[in-house]
């Protein structure tokens, strides 16, 4: 058992979460907690590709090993050469301690391949006990730590005998996004004393998306105040450009139309910027609570005490209804799910401007 680490000679580490973008987000605590009590450590860590942007120019990190996930689509030779290559690259670092943050094989393989004396890695429901229990020296048992995300994750180094100094979420960005998102602001003949409200309305899963027509109002009525403006967000796929047309042709006024231009990190910036953020569980959400934008956050499907915006001053709009939150992609399959569909404008117009006239 590695219940306190101070006896072991720990100088490289790995932390590996093969997760989403928001998932890996969420792990900054953990690090920085990893970081503090090993100021001098090489501590790495190992992320799918397009997550990576999450952790990059953070300074409690000195490397971020990328795996790509649409490898396993090549020609089969072409596969082998690339995820062997990766895992050389992995075994090369000689870390002391590799740690997987998620339950999944891949990670627990990656732990396995680094060729760490130390290995940890993490339990919750499912029937991998006994193959886990060959391949880590320490198991962590999540099942039993309720609340936020981060706070089981930070369950991680506690039970590893660090004790937990901070529990701000943080992103880092260049001066060269905020140099970008301050252009484009200015092209669309924002001021600086202008009130700017982001909203990302899109995820990745629709089922988690409110309705267009009450996005559109809420649009409306925030833009019916001097000097507040609203811009708009979503990814880079179709259906969620397609998404934010639908709302902006249901719009009376004309928000500023961003969906699909940004980067990650731009995201950030042009969160940083903002007074308000306005979304869905999703990402973005979780990038404005990292750059200390108060978050209005509207539930359905998904658990708001373990995916909720994390910090101070946001609110989260849901439903208390019995059946959530359900995790189901909408309610029997349907893709629409009733608890987001029954939240009304006016219930987030109300926190929207409660958060505005602090």
């Amino acid at each position: 058992m590695l219940s306190h680490l101070q006896d072991k000679n720990i100088q490289r580490i790995l932390l590996i979460r093969l997760r989403k973008i928001g998932d890996v987000l969420l792990m900054v605590p953990a690090i920085r907690a990893f970081r503090q009590k090993f100021p001098k450590a090489y501590i790495a860590a190992l992320v799918n590709a397009g997550t990576e942007s999450m952790l990059s120019g953070n300074p409690f990190l000195d490397e971020i090993l990328i795996f790509d996930p649409l490898w396993k689509k090549l020609p089969f030779k072409q596969r082998i050469k690339k995820e062997w290559e990766f895992i050389w690259r992995v075994r090369q670092r000689r870390f002391d301690l590799a740690i997987n943050f998620t339950e999944g094989d891949r990670g627990a393989f990656f732990c396995l391949a680094s060729g760490a004396p130390f290995k940890v890695g993490v339990l919750r429901k499912d029937t991998s006990f006994w193959w886990k229990k060959i391949i880590f020296h320490q198991l962590i048992d999540l099942n039993k730590v309720k609340g936020h995300v981060i706070e089981q994750l930070l369950e991680i180094p506690r039970s590893l005998g660090i004790e937990i100094q901070d529990k701000k979420l943080e992103i880092f960005y260049d001066l060269e996004d905020e140099a970008k998102i301050n252009q484009i602001l200015e092209a669309a003949g924002i001021q600086n004393y202008d009130i700017l409200v982001h909203i990302h309305p899109t995820s990745h899963w629709l089922f988690k998306c409110w309705r267009d027509e009450g996005m559109a109002e809420v649009i409306d009525a925030l833009q019916k105040r001097n000097g507040l403006r609203v811009v708009l967000t979503s990814g880079p796929e179709q259906r969620e450009l397609q998404k934010v047309n639908n709302i902006i042709n249901l719009c009376r006024s004309r928000p500023i139309n961003l969906a699909g231009q940004l980067t990650l990190k731009q995201l950030a910036a042009l969160s940083q910027r903002c007074q308000l953020f306005i979304g869905v569980d999703t990402a973005p959400m979780h990038i404005a609570a990292a750059v200390g934008t108060p978050v209005v956050a509207l539930f359905g499907p998904s658990g708001e005490n373990s995916w909720g915006p994390w910090g101070e001053g946001h609110i989260v709009i849901k439903k208390d209804m019995p059946c959530r939150p359900c995790g189901k992609d909408g309610c029997g399959g349907s893709k629409k799910s009733r608890c987001l569909e029954g939240i009304t404008a006016a219930e987030v117009l109300e926190a929207a401007w409660s958060i505005l006239e602090r």
